[in-house]
């Protein structure tokens, strides 16, 4: 089994979650409890440009707890 993430020919959305935290994530699956999809759906290709120009700083928007 090949992975899905890396299909070219697939159909995908781009997802984010409530820290700002971008994905790929393709259409055949359930999108994951506190993801949503912003963009899609579309081919793989477009996906990761979109998230690439709207995810220019990986760190979290939320301040994380330290114990």
């Amino acid at each position: 089994m090949t992975n899905p993430f890396e299909n070219e020919s697939g159909s995908f959305y781009a997802v984010v979650n409530e820290a700002g935290q971008y994905s790929l994530w393709p259409t055949f699956a359930a999108i994951p409890k506190g993801w949503i999809a912003i963009y899609g759906s579309g081919n793989r290709v477009d996906c990761l440009k979109f998230i690439e120009r709207q995810w220019t700083d990986l760190r979290p928007n939320t301040a994380v707890p330290r114990s």
